[in-house]
């Protein structure tokens, strides 16, 4: 292997925030990512974080891959993940760095007495479909996911409250 799996640090934020970036180009939303460096230092790297990441690192220190995931918790299972991205820079693509990003939160949820992770995949993304189906992942194509953005939830608090 070529790379090693390791928890994000404090000093990978732009590499993380780098591969946001990518991720968001490649899913078509160029223009999505809002976060900051500062808001994953804050957000992930603080005494209280929201989020935990493995990433993918080569021997001269480049930060090739990323997850980013946190709990949440299932009224039907009980503690829960939530793998919320999971990104491999273009050009590495294909050397399984994805693979053992992904095995590294599998092994994290089944070594901490989690019960389910879940996450979402775009329906194009045919690549990543297959991949999850063929690690044992259900994919549910009658469940849909449901957001409400920034300006929708002041709208709504406004008519509402």
């Amino acid at each position: 292997m070529s790379f090693i799996i390791r928890p994000g640090e404090e000093k990978d934020a732009q590499s993380i925030l780098d591969l946001i970036i990518e991720l968001a180009v490649f899913e078509k939303e160029p223009n999505a990512v809002k976060i900051t460096v500062d808001n994953l230092l804050q957000d992930g790297f603080s005494s209280n974080p929201k989020f935990k990441t493995f990433v993918a690192e080569e021997a001269n220190g480049n930060i090739i891959g990323m997850v980013l995931f946190y709990e949440r918790y299932s009224t039907w299972k009980g503690k829960a993940i939530h793998l919320e991205d999971l990104m491999v820079t273009e050009s590495k693509r294909g050397i399984g760095a994805g693979k053992e990003l992904y095995a590294s939160v599998m092994k994290y949820a089944s070594n901490n007495g989690f019960k389910r992770v879940a996450w979402e995949v775009l329906d194009w993304n045919t690549n990543a479909i297959e991949f999850y189906k063929k690690t044992g992942a259900t994919v549910y194509d009658e469940w849909r996911v449901c957001h409400m953005n920034e300006q929708s939830l002041t709208e709504f608090c406004n008519e509402n409250i």
